[in-house]
């Protein structure tokens, strides 16, 4: 599935009047899955916050930034960085025009930094960049009703109190939410043949009890150096166990020259194939293997899951972005097999 980008200005809504799921697995009551939500926004959250009963939010904007009040501070978010807000934090969401993004919901456990095995103490992520909030509180009455919402079971609950949340003047522990920027991430790559597996590009991931196997893994295609010799450089054409949710921030997509555009969105569900389409697979099947960089200017992501995501009706129908020609990009495809060269050879 293919999703134009989704549309916003369309009406003044805040941050959880614009929040739309758009396909999901597993369930919150057993405090095991995932949900994948679509914001779009264009005023701030005026004398209410919200908090998640049900999981931790990874928000990823995409157009617009955002400033997240908390009970810890203020964290200001800009596209080309992410911020995680956990289960049971309330938080207001301040915009300052348009803004849109995708957010990644897990149930049942957190989100941490994958285990990096033979590649040692350096590499990916590095703890040191991530960010917790800027000191801040407020001690404000609010006469009208200061509304708090509540997301539990997947569902909306309200109560008013007559002040701000945000009046917490310390905290301790490590329990609390943060920001990172992407650009911060160091990119492991092949610098011989071969694709690597492409777990090498995970930010941070939501284990599931078996090892190697995630509820959720949060990983990024940024501008890198690809120098692979004897090798079909784009990612090749494949299908897996994972579902494969993908957003775009800015730029385009390597492996493809149209269709996804940024603020849009693609699902390859489990065992689907999929790959670049027929412009990409020409130019990469004829192109001089030197060394090149890829993806400047650009920032693609992947919210993968060992879950079968079910399609929500906004994302069939109400949201009218779904691309129902998606599947076109592949039919100008043909076998190039030649035995008879292959024999001689």
């Amino acid at each position: 599935m293919l999703w134009n980008p989704f549309l916003v200005g369309e009406k003044k809504q805040d941050f959880v009047d614009g929040l739309n799921t758009l396909c999901g697995g597993g369930d919150a009551k057993s405090r095991n899955g995932i949900a994948i939500h679509i914001y779009t926004c264009s005023v701030s959250m005026i004398d209410r916050c919200m908090f998640n009963s049900d999981g931790d939010f990874l928000i990823v904007p995409q157009q617009g930034k955002l400033l997240i009040l908390t009970e810890f501070g203020k964290i200001l978010v800009e596209p080309n960085e992410i911020c995680v807000i956990q289960q049971g934090m309330r938080f207001s969401v301040e915009v300052f025009g348009d803004s849109r993004g995708y957010i990644l919901e897990v149930f049942g456990v957190h989100f941490e930094l994958p285990d990096l095995g033979p590649i040692g103490a350096n590499g990916l992520a590095y703890p040191r960049d991530f960010l917790t909030p800027v000191a801040w509180y407020e001690d404000r009455t609010v006469a009208g009703g200061y509304t708090v919402i509540s997301k539990y079971q997947g569902k909306l609950f309200s109560a008013k109190q007559d002040f701000s949340p945000f009046n917490v003047v310390g905290w301790h522990g490590n329990y609390a939410p943060y920001k990172y920027n992407l650009d911060k991430f160091m990119v492991i790559n092949c610098v011989a043949f071969d694709h690597a597996d492409p777990s090498v590009f995970t930010v941070l991931t939501a284990k599931s009890p078996r090892p190697g196997v995630a509820i959720a893994d949060f990983a990024i295609l940024p501008p890198r150096w690809v120098v692979a010799e004897h090798t079909f450089r784009p990612p090749y054409y494949h299908r897996n166990c994972m579902s494969e949710f993908m957003g775009l921030i800015k730029g385009f997509y390597e492996a493809k020259d149209t269709g996804l555009q940024p603020g849009g969105a693609t699902l390859h569900s489990c065992m689907i194939p999929h790959g670049p389409d027929d412009n990409c697979f020409e130019k990469a099947s004829n192109c001089k293997l030197e060394p090149e960089r890829v993806a400047d200017g650009t920032m693609a992501f992947l919210f993968e899951s060992s879950l079968s995501l079910a399609v929500t009706r906004w994302g069939l129908q109400t949201c009218n972005c779904l691309d129902k020609e998606y599947y076109q990009c592949w039919q100008m495809l043909r076998s190039h097999f030649t035995p008879l060269q292959q024999s001689k050879k």
